[in-house]
């Protein structure tokens, strides 16, 4: 079950990640296999959405990383 106020777009993924923009996140899901992925995708286009607390522990693992 997902808390509803976890959701993120990807502008907020991209503030979490320290990107300047919202599209460098597809860049992100390409590169990164392991990224979270959106739990919601309306399709081409359209809105996703990811579970913030996901995303900002992914981040903090890279970070951790030497």
């Amino acid at each position: 079950m997902v808390n509803t106020d976890d959701l993120c777009d990807a502008r907020e993924v991209a503030a979490v990640l320290g990107l300047a923009h919202a599209t460098s996140v597809s860049g992100y899901l390409r590169r990164y296999h392991d990224m979270p992925r959106p739990v919601v995708d309306l399709g081409a286009g359209r809105s996703r959405l990811w579970v913030r607390p996901d995303i900002a522990a992914w981040a903090a693992g890279r970070k951790a990383r030497p």
